[in-house]
């Protein structure tokens, strides 16, 4: 019988990631988080987990040596279209720190996730500097734009994810394809919870959100509030028949007319997460940590891959050499 995989996470946020990778059967033997809020909200839906609350820079990976896997999502406001696009010169650019994790704990495996932004040509000496400094550490890298609504998740969420794999596993690594047929219509995903106080026109408006959701917006600790974005996500929203100026505290009422709001709850489940796992009882705060999220889905989809092959004893392991050294 194989051993439990393990695994380290960086920049762990409310644990989209985490989560995700756990349910692909990783067991977590640190998860590494700065803000406190987002600390609560992973010791409270995890208990069992080791949540370190200190900022990575501080964060010591030598007695973690050899691990399965360094997972991670460093912050994305560098490289993300709604910031000033900043990349490393950007203090809040924690790759450096990654790339040392990744020196000190020498994992079988890599996975780094961050925004679409990440693949501007603006970025490009950047980005193949930190793919080039993964290689020299001893791995074979790849890079993928994977979307969440290939992955059963009802929305449009394209995430850059960064796999490397050490060069003296064997094999060949593939991430996974994903398949949008399967993905349900933000319609049929949040019917229930919003006819939850019997609304009336419930069914209607699942009958005409019949698409899957724009990209919900997290937002920085400053500018980061209880809505779904700016304008232009507004007026999408708008097209699915919700109101996205704010958030609701609870589903509509029975005679309620008009567009909805969407609930923390409601805006959990399209980011993937099960309606197990709890946010706190701000709101703002809430929509911030599910807005800035992975889609557990979606790490779960690529942790399965990289625990495939591991587990293979290198098998399906190795990133072919052809495509180390480009965007797939």
């Amino acid at each position: 019988m194989n051993r439990p995989l393990t695994c380290v996470e960086i920049c762990a946020g409310a644990g989209g990631q985490a989560l995700g990778l756990a349910m692909a059967g990783f067991v977590h033997v640190a998860l590494v988080e700065y803000e406190e809020e987002y600390c609560r909200t992973l010791k409270q839906n995890r208990p069992e987990w080791n949540v370190i609350c200190e900022d990575v820079r501080k964060f010591d990976g030598r007695p973690y040596k050899g691990v399965d896997l360094l997972a991670g999502g460093v912050p994305c406001p560098p490289f993300s279209v709604a910031g000033k696009q900043l990349g490393k010169d950007d203090e809040r650019d924690l790759f450096p720190e990654a790339l040392r994790l990744i020196k000190e704990i020498k994992p079988r495996a890599v996975m780094l996730e961050n925004v679409r932004g990440f693949l501007d040509n603006s970025f490009a000496e950047y980005r193949q500097h930190i793919l080039d400094s993964i290689e020299q550490l001893g791995y074979s890298t790849q890079i993928k734009l994977l979307n969440a609504s290939h992955f059963g998740v009802p929305q449009l969420r394209p995430r850059v994810v960064i796999v490397g794999i050490k060069k003296d596993e064997k094999g060949l690594f593939s991430y996974p394809q994903g398949n949008m047929e399967t993905t349900p219509t933000v319609g049929s995903t949040l019917y229930d919870l919003m006819a939850e106080n019997k609304w009336k026109g419930a069914k209607k408006w699942a009958e005409n959100a019949n698409r899957i959701a724009p990209t919900l917006v997290g937002g920085s600790k400053k500018h980061g509030g209880p809505d779904l974005g700016p304008v232009r996500a507004r007026n999408a929203w708008a097209e699915l028949g919700v109101d996205g100026r704010g958030v609701a505290n609870s589903a509509p009422e029975s005679n309620f007319e008009g567009m909805p709001r969407l609930t923390s709850r409601m805006l959990a489940r399209i980011q993937g997460f099960p309606d197990t796992w709890t946010f706190g009882k701000k709101k703002t705060a809430a929509c911030r940590m599910i807005g800035n999220a992975f889609p557990p889905p979606v790490a779960q989809a690529v942790g399965e891959k990289i625990k495939e092959c591991l587990e293979d004893g290198g098998i399906n392991c190795k990133s072919e050499i052809s495509l180390s050294r480009k965007i797939v």
